[in-house]
């Protein structure tokens, strides 16, 4: 199978990549050179067309399986980044015999042979889709691995303690003391439930961290909405003015808030108007508060006929606070939209509203709905199986029950039956990777 493996358009390298056993038979077949290929040593090659005209010149690089990306003999063209001359060339690799791969596929064989697990796979598209630093450094440490393994250590833990449920089963007539269910017990809150509760708990940060939220902006006309919305993205993306009804649709601007991906959306003022068009820019102003993960209602310090929100607020933010103002009540943020005060309290405030944790303390998050899915179902499983392990007539209950957490904790991993798994999840990626 082959691929272009860079962006697509013009840029100043190109690069096709080609795994499979015949990858390197391929090499030989379009290179002018007859110099053997050293593994992973980058050799300068002219590449040439059906009729041995030069097609481009770049560089050649063979890996050979299994110690490769894909596990299997693998080739990379490295060349010039323009789309024409990078199209004839896959063109001529496919004469050569090579078919177009499929997406996400190079990864996907990567996992059938062993190179990673599912997770770290998931991970190589979180790499490529992370929209800030924060996310990308989150998105580094599972695909080195760190996720998997803390699986896997949760796995061997649940294989220990459910060897000893099955060894209870295989001795019904032995009189199993009280004491042995409280240390499996035990061990199963501590070592097994409590780690995964503590995952699932970085879920809503994590997801976050790569899928985004949106945060609303709203209040009356005239409180400095769009001034704020200016500030937080550092440009004057939205246009000021003192007359009521300046802003009359859903603006929205991208930004982040402690490395969490944000659209912002600057919405109409809420009041009764007359103004059809601004009637609906109102509507989509609720809307918007209705369907964002946090809202900022907003309100004007000089004007006390502001204060009173008219759609539910998850950050009460008292603006223009340099103007003279009566007593502003304990639940507001005090910010001035023109000079900047307040802003890195607004800042931490929303980062707390959309799940951050101190950036000290953070280790493993789980930032895929995936993962969040099945560690739920699997918690359950534990659970229940916790509550029917003081029985001895229900013990076999509680072996099922760990076994298909088990299961689950594996699915995350790629490990069993999960052909289905491996389609969802290759399915997003790009092609060529």
């Amino acid at each position: 199978m082959a691929a272009i493996a860079t962006p697509a358009g013009r840029g100043g390298v190109g690069v096709i990549r080609i795994s499979g056993p015949r990858a390197l038979r391929v090499l030989e077949g379009i290179s002018a050179s007859n110099r053997e290929m050293q593994p992973r040593v980058a050799q300068l090659s002219s590449w040439l067309d059906e009729a041995g005209d030069l097609l481009d010149q770049g560089l050649s690089l063979y890996f050979p399986g299994p110690n490769s990306y894909t596990g299997e003999d693998v080739v990379e063209l490295q060349g010039h980044g323009g789309p024409v001359l990078l199209r004839a060339l896959l063109d001529r690799v496919f004469q050569l015999g090579c078919r177009a791969a499929e997406p996400g596929e190079f990864t996907r064989r990567a996992v059938e042979n062993g190179k990673i697990d599912l997770s770290q796979a998931e991970a190589v598209a979180a790499c490529i889709d992370a929209a800030t630093v924060r996310a990308g450094k989150q998105a580094q440490r599972q695909l080195q691995g760190a996720f998997g393994q803390y699986i896997d250590e949760l796995m061997h833990t649940l294989t220990s303690l459910v060897a000893h449920v099955e060894a209870s089963l295989d001795f019904p007539e032995e009189e199993i003391p009280a004491l042995f269910f409280d240390q499996l017990a035990s061990r199963m809150q501590n070592e097994v439930i409590q780690p995964v509760d503590n995952l699932l708990a970085t879920a809503q940060l994590g997801e976050r961290l790569f899928d985004g939220a949106t945060v609303a902006i709203v209040g009356a006309p005239n409180v400095g909405k769009s001034s704020l919305l200016n500030m937080l993205s550092g440009r004057d993306r939205a246009i000021v003015s003192d007359i009521p009804g300046t802003t009359r649709d859903v603006l929205e601007i991208d930004f982040e808030v402690h490395g969490i991906p944000v659209r912002l959306v600057d919405t109409a003022g809420l009041r009764q108007s007359d103004d059809v068009i601004e009637q609906e820019g109102v509507r989509r102003a609720h809307q918007a508060a209705h369907q964002a993960d946090v809202t900022i209602f907003m309100a004007d310090a000089s004007r006390s006929d502001t204060w009173t929100p008219s759609v539910h607020a998850d950050v009460s933010l008292m603006n223009k606070i340099d103007l003279e103002h009566g007593d502003i009540p304990e639940h507001f943020l005090s910010l001035c939209a023109k000079t900047g005060q307040g802003l890195e309290l607004l800042r931490d405030r929303l980062a707390s509203q959309l799940g951050d944790i101190n950036l000290a303390d953070e280790g493993l998050l789980v930032t895929r709905e995936r993962h969040r899915v099945i560690l739920l179902d699997a918690n359950n499983h534990l659970k229940a199986g916790l509550l029917s392990l003081g029985d001895e007539d229900k013990l076999e209950l509680t072996a099922m029950e760990w076994r298909r957490a088990w299961a689950l904790l594996g699915s995350i991993l790629g490990i069993g039956d999960v052909e289905h798994i491996l389609d969802h999840v290759f399915s997003e990626f790009c092609i060529g990777k």
